[in-house]
């Protein structure tokens, strides 16, 4: 999980019913992350959401991943375009939880009765599945295939996958880019076992990088982007992205109001519709609401990477119904991550995606996504 959607893929310390136990979510990362996500959501379950109209939920709880300055957040935050998803909703008003690192620590407001609507990565829908948090999954999209970068100081010997067996390669477990690094290092016929893994979250990694602690970092945008600017370093070749993300809504909600959580997921693919067919007037607009440091830096390397479609957020233009290669992938994932120990046991996620108990709400999101 940079500027609107940070690095931390931990659930806090409490533990969910189902295959997770505390100790294999600590394996995901730092366990604090979630704490000041609740304290922002107000903590425990939340009212049920009164209907205003049939159909119609009085409120939508949509959560905010990162500052929530820059991509899908902002633009329908803001209003950009004039985006108004509470109107397109029919009159719903909208709140905005914050202070979420990324999506795990959501997981745990769905747990907890927080949130209502999210965008999730797969390794969250996974951890959901396993942990047994209350979750429909509502639609999904491959993630930009250069979204996840490695990169080497520029004078390093370092110029493709088999260099980096014993050395030393800073990732943060658990997360999109270990998948990354597992498949590439594969390609070398390498696994994880023959490089000096070094677990650290994005900061940390950014700081062991710079200082000389570690001898390559992977991660994604627009945090290792701006990374390689930062420290004129050099990416490797041949990096490549493979997991998908999803948009999610808490099982209570989503069958109370089916229409408007399809509704919500194609306001999502329309703000980013948005934000693509204009890079630089969407990367003005967040600019102008504080989406950026005082430093130009950060606003150019964030167009650069609006313009290349680089960001984990670019593909949802085309987001769409869960199809095969969304539920293969995320179970794959599952696989190797049980198989590093990551996951205490395996997750029958392809099982859950394919539940035909979302039959209904599949075709709900199909026929709005459809216009």
């Amino acid at each position: 999980m940079t500027v609107h959607r940070t690095s931390s893929r931990s659930p806090a310390g409490t533990s969910l019913p189902g295959a997770l136990p505390r100790r294999g979510l600590l394996a995901l990362g730092a366990a604090a992350a979630l704490a000041p996500a609740l304290s922002a959501c107000g903590g425990g379950a939340q009212p049920k959401s009164r209907a205003i109209a049939d159909g119609v939920p009085e409120k939508l709880r949509f959560a905010v991943i990162g500052s929530g300055k820059t991509g899908v957040p902002a633009a329908l935050r803001y209003r950009l375009n004039g985006l108004d998803l509470g109107k397109e909703l029919g009159g719903t008003t909208v709140t905005w939880p914050a202070g979420f690192t990324a999506s795990l620590p959501v997981m745990e407001a769905f747990s907890s009765g927080s949130v209502d609507f999210s965008f999730a990565t797969a390794t969250a829908v996974a951890y959901a599945v396993g942990g047994g948090v209350p979750i429909v999954p509502l639609a999904a999209y491959p993630l930009p295939g250069d979204e996840v970068e490695i990169l080497v100081p520029k004078d390093s010997p370092i110029r493709g996958a088999s260099d980096l067996k014993g050395k030393r390669v800073a990732d943060q477990k658990g997360t999109t880019g270990t998948y990354s690094l597992i498949k590439y290092l594969e390609t070398a016929g390498l696994r994880l076992d023959d490089i000096e893994y070094v677990n650290l979250p994005a900061a940390d990694a950014e700081s062991a990088f710079a200082g000389g602690k570690v001898d390559a970092w992977i991660s994604w945008q627009p945090a290792i982007g701006l990374a390689r600017a930062r420290h004129e370093a050099r990416s490797l070749p041949k990096v490549k992205t493979y997991d998908y993300s999803f948009y999610v809504a808490s099982e209570s909600f989503a069958k109370e109001y089916p229409e408007a959580v399809a509704k919500a997921v194609r306001v999502v693919r329309d703000a980013q519709r948005a934000i693509n067919a204009d890079p630089a007037k969407s990367v003005a607009f967040f600019d102008k609401i504080g989406g950026f440091g005082s430093q130009s830096l950060e606003r150019e390397v964030y167009l650069e990477l609006t313009r290349d479609k680089r960001l984990s957020d670019s593909p949802a233009d085309a987001l769409a119904p869960v199809d095969r290669a969304a539920v293969e992938s995320t179970q794959d994932l599952a696989d190797n991550f049980q198989a590093l120990g990551v996951y205490p046991s395996k997750i029958d996620v392809a099982g859950f995606l394919r539940d035909s108990r979302f039959d209904s709400i599949r075709k709900t999101v199909a026929a709005e996504l459809a216009t």
